[in-house]
C-alpha cells in the first residue's frame, strides 16, 4: 500500500509574520498524525521574506516534540550549506530524542542569490562536491568516516535516522550509488530520474533495495473549481518570484483569481500550475493512481499550501480519506 506523506515550507501569509507561520507548521503536524499521515517534513530556505522555514533541524526538533506517532524530517537539509559533522551531530540529538521516527532529507542546492551564498560561506561549486560530503555524513553515522581521524559525531554514531536523498540534478545517481532511498517531483524527467535510480542502485546499510518517493502538489475540495483555486495562492508567489525576484507572502485565492496580470507572470503561473493534481475526491484518486503507477513509487510526498487555512486542512483531510480507504 502506498504511504502518504506532507512536506510543509512554513509559508508566510498577509498579515501574520514568519514566527505565526512556525507555529502553524508546528500545529499542523499534530494534525497530519490525527489524519494518518505517514511523515511530516519541513524545508530550508534562506533570505527568502515569504518563506519562514529557513532552520530544518531546530524546527523539526519542535514538530517531533509536539507529536508522538508520525515520522518527522527534512526535505531537505541542503548539505552544501553545511558542515557533515554538524549534520550529523544534529540529526544524532534528533534521532537520539525520538528514536524510529527521524528522516534526514538531503539535498544539493545551494544559495539563490551570490549575496546568500557569500553570507552562507559556500559557493555554486559546492554542489558538485555533494556526493564527497554524502559519504562523509553518512561516515559520521557508521563509523567509517575517515577524513578526520579521531573525530566522532556525538550522539549520531552508531544510530539510523532513516536517509533520503532530494534527486535534484545528479541526485538520482548520487541516491543508487550510496544505497539511499530517493525523493522525486513529478514532471517530464520523473521516469527517466527514476529509471536511471533504480538501474544503479546498490544495497547498503541503509536500505537493501530501491525506494521512491514521489512528491506532488495536490488540492482536494468538493469541486474541481474549487480545487483548482486552493492551488493559486503559491503557484502565483512562485510566478512573481520569477519575475520580480522575491518570493511575496500568500494572499487569498479570490484575489489572485481576480489579478490581471502580465504575459510574462501570466507564463509562470500556468507553468506552475501544470502537472500539479487537483479535484474532487475521484478526480483526485484517479490521479494519484495513474501517477503512482507510472513511476512505481513507493510513497507520495504531498505538499500544497494556500492563504485560508481551514481550506487547506480539509484538502488534507479529504485526502488522507482516501488512502485511508
Amino acid at each position: 500500500m502506498t504511504a502518504y506523506s506532507i512536506l510543509d515550507r512554513s509559508l508566510v501569509r498577509r498579515g501574520s509574520t514568519p514566527a505565526e507561520a512556525l507555529r502553524a507548521t508546528v500545529r499542523f503536524a499534530g494534525q497530519a498524525e490525527e489524519l494518518g499521515y505517514h511523515r511530516f517534513w519541513v524545508s530550508e530556505h534562506h533570505s527568502v521574506p515569504g518563506v519562514a522555514g529557513s532552520a530544518p533541524t531546530v524546527l523539526a526538533a519542535a514538530v517531533a516534540a509536539a507529536t508522538s506517532r508520525i515520522r518527522v524530517g527534512t526535505g531537505g537539509v541542503m548539505l552544501p550549506n553545511h558542515r557533515p559533522l554538524v549534520v550529523a551531530e544534529e540529526f544524532g540529538v534528533l534521532e537520539s530524542l525520538h528514536p524510529g521516527r527521524i528522516d534526514m532529507g538531503l539535498g544539493r542546492s545551494v544559495g539563490f542569490t551570490g549575496g546568500i551564498r557569500k553570507a552562507l560561506g559556500h559557493g555554486k561549486d559546492d554542489a558538485d562536491r555533494f556526493g564527497e560530503q554524502l559519504a562523509e555524513l553518512l561516515g559520521f553515522f557508521t563509523g567509517g568516516q575517515s577524513a578526520y581521524p579521531g573525530v566522532h559525531a556525538l550522539p549520531a554514531e552508531g544510530l539510523r535516522p532513516q536517509v533520503f536523498v532530494l534527486a535534484m540534478g545528479a541526485g538520482a545517481e548520487i541516491a543508487a550509488e550510496h544505497g539511499l532511498p530517493m525523493v522525486i517531483g513529478a514532471g517530464s524527467r520523473m521516469l527517466d530520474a527514476v529509471a536511471r535510480y533504480r538501474a544503479g542502485f546498490r544495497p547498503s546499510a541503509w536500505a537493501d533495495r530501491p525506494y521512491v518517493m514521489v512528491a506532488a502538489n495536490v488540492a482536494v475540495a468538493a469541486s474541481t473549481a474549487e480545487a483548482e483555486l486552493l492551488q493559486l495562492p503559491e503557484a502565483w508567489a512562485t510566478a512573481r518570484s520569477r519575475t520580480s525576484g522575491a518570493f511575496p507572502p500568500l494572499i487569498p485565492a479570490e484575489e489572485v483569481a481576480a489579478m490581471e496580470l502580465g504575459e510574462r507572470e501570466r507564463a509562470y503561473l500556468e507553468q506552475t500550475l501544470k502537472g500539479q493534481i487537483h479535484g474532487t475526491e475521484r478526480e483526485v484518486a484517479v490521479a494519484l493512481d495513474s501517477l503512482v503507477a507510472a513511476s512505481g513509487a513507493d510513497e507520495v510526498l504531498v505538499t500544497m499550501n494556500t492563504y485560508d487555512l481551514g481550506r487547506r486542512l480539509d484538502s488534507y483531510r479529504r485526502l488522507a480519506a482516501l488512502f485511508r480507504g
